[in-house]
């Protein structure tokens, strides 16, 4: 059972996006107003996937959603590619290897609402948590602004700037080669337990023993 709870002052809608060959999540996008809860049961103990708010949306025709954060394809409930970043991401392998779920919170592709995974019944698992508005304290360069000048998101140095040493790729393909720099420094800072750059595995992978339940709080 997945339980997701609202603490923002805005309704948020969840998107929902399941790894290629895993069996499918319950749903792909809701909504969830101010204080509100949802839970979906019968979630397979393989599941993999992600999932990330979606915020300062307009409800369009119907099943249709336009979101200047974390916008996926203008539908409420869709079929495809992941969030538009840059937004906070809940990722999740169900079954993973020695019969552990593994699961994190990540900035790699930015940031757009605190968040906070608290797993319920497994076995030596941790609470891990972006409590930080991120947003309010975000570099001018890394800032998305909507049309009334706030800041709805956070971009990662990647999604800013392109490079292959910010993304973790070509000659800055591998661990060796690829360490934290001065923004992804920036994230760290802001949420510990949260990746803030590719291979920023060492403190930002949790594990728990399969057969749990997990909340998921937005705003905690």
């Amino acid at each position: 059972t997945f339980v997701f709870r609202n603490n923002c002052k805005e309704t948020i809608y969840p998107g929902v996006q399941t790894n290629p060959g895993r069996p499918a999540f319950p749903t792909t996008g809701f909504q969830l107003h101010p204080g509100a809860e949802a839970q979906y049961h019968g979630v397979a103990s393989t599941w993999a996937g992600r999932i990330w708010p979606r915020r300062h949306c307009s409800p369009g025709a119907p099943g249709g959603l336009s979101c200047a954060s974390g916008d996926c394809g203008g539908r409420l409930e869709w079929a495809g590619a992941g969030g538009q970043p840059p937004c906070t991401l809940a990722e999740f392998t169900l079954g993973g290897s020695g019969g552990n779920d593994f699961y994190d919170v990540s900035n790699v592709d930015g940031f757009n609402a605190p968040l906070l995974i608290a797993p319920v019944g497994g076995a030596g698992c941790t609470t891990v948590t972006c409590g930080a508005d991120i947003n309010a304290a975000c570099p001018p360069e890394l800032a998305v602004k909507a049309g009334d000048g706030g800041t709805v998101g956070c971009r990662s140095a990647c999604l800013a700037f392109n490079t292959d040493e910010h993304c973790c790729r070509g000659d800055y393909g591998t661990p060796d080669r690829c360490g934290p720099g001065r923004y992804s420094k920036f994230f760290k800072a802001q949420c510990p337990q949260a990746y803030s750059y590719a291979y920023d595995d060492g403190s930002s992978t949790f594990t728990c023993a399969t057969g749990g339940n997990y909340n998921i709080v937005f705003c905690p």
